[in-house]
């Protein structure tokens, strides 16, 4: 039978924590971005924690949470499989959580991994505590948080959501709904309009060094934790340097057609009294640089531009190319923390 270790990721993440000189990171987001900065984020610290959107109601999630009530699974499933390290038993049991039943019946499409959460939720009544298990089970390099309790609707404000009404203003429902919808989405709020936020992620937010938003899908992953009250205050109020990290390209549907520095100005919109220290693009990425550096400015930002993207040409991050440029941001831009 194969043999499995669990070791850390990293030489300088093991380094880092020898030495006690590891920034602590909070990583806001969900879905593939979210994912995507948490692979390249675990590789230069062991002190990260991810705080996920739980508005999700489509494929397995939707059938869950309809079915039992539950918060939806699937991003935060996602988020712990980011987090296993790259050794056999990291990469083990990142397969398995992420593997999907194909059948006939009902547990077609169903993954392992959003089973075995809700499963634990059931048993021990705490979503925190049931994260923190599995993340010990897959030996995660960091800790997984939703960022409210209650499962959450994402309602939209279309304008042109039926092309036969190209000046009218829809409501579109549901997050699934939202990241695919026709016409150009106006604004995004959550059902409840006033979400509790999970206690250990505001503390998180408040206690950590750096935070880091984005990338992922604008209206549907990245703006929602601005929606919610409790949140937005400790993200305005915490004394981490935040990082604005964004898209390799627009999405269909909900973001099509936007440029770089559209992007921050509608996540500008939603929360005003937010402001940001850097940006994060890839070079490639951004055609008018003078115009993004100056909608990062209204936000207080600076803006940084680095290769992340992969070699493949496909429009998703490298995680050493995205570490390396985090890496860099976290030297660079202000020493705030005592790991420094």
């Amino acid at each position: 039978m194969k043999q499995y270790r669990r070791r850390s990721s990293s030489l300088s993440v093991r380094t880092l924590r020898r030495r006690g000189t590891q920034p602590k990171v909070v990583a806001l987001g969900g879905g593939m971005g979210l994912s995507a900065s948490l692979a390249a984020l675990r590789r230069i610290t062991g002190d990260l924690t991810a705080v996920v959107t739980v508005a999700d109601d489509g494929g397995s999630s939707g059938r869950l949470r309809e079915e039992l009530g539950v918060l939806p699974p699937g991003d935060l499933r996602k988020a712990l499989a980011a987090l296993c390290g790259d050794d056999d038993w990291g990469q083990t049991w990142s397969r398995v959580i992420q593997h999907r039943f194909q059948s006939k019946g009902d547990l077609h499409e169903h993954a392992v991994g959003n089973l075995l959460i809700v499963a634990l939720w059931e048993q021990l009544g705490d979503h925190v505590q049931a994260l923190d298990l599995v993340g010990r089970l897959l030996g995660a390099h960091g800790r997984v948080l939703p960022m409210s309790a209650v499962p959450l609707e994402l309602q939209a404000l279309v304008k042109g959501h039926d092309p036969e009404r190209p000046e009218d203003v829809d409501t579109v429902r549901g997050q699934a709904t939202v990241a695919l919808t026709p016409g150009e989405v106006q604004s995004v709020h959550l059902v409840p309009n006033d979400p509790p936020a999970v206690p250990e992620a505001v503390e998180a937010v408040l206690d950590a060094d750096w935070v880091v938003l984005g990338p992922g899908s604008w209206f549907s992953s990245v703006i929602p934790h601005l929606l919610v009250p409790e949140l937005l205050e400790a993200l305005v109020e915490t004394k981490a340097r935040r990082v604005l990290s964004l898209n390799l390209a627009p999405q269909p549907g909900e973001t099509e057609g936007f440029s770089p520095q559209r992007h921050l100005e509608v996540l500008g919109r939603h929360a005003p009294k937010l402001a940001l220290d850097v940006v994060l693009a890839d070079e490639a990425a951004v055609p008018d640089r003078e115009s993004l550096a100056e909608a990062a400015k209204r936000l207080g930002a600076a803006v940084e531009l680095a290769p992340v993207a992969r070699k493949d040409g496909s429009p998703k991050h490298d995680p050493e190319l995205l570490a390396a440029a985090y890496d860099r941001i976290f030297r660079m831009h202000g020493r705030i923390g005592p790991w420094r």
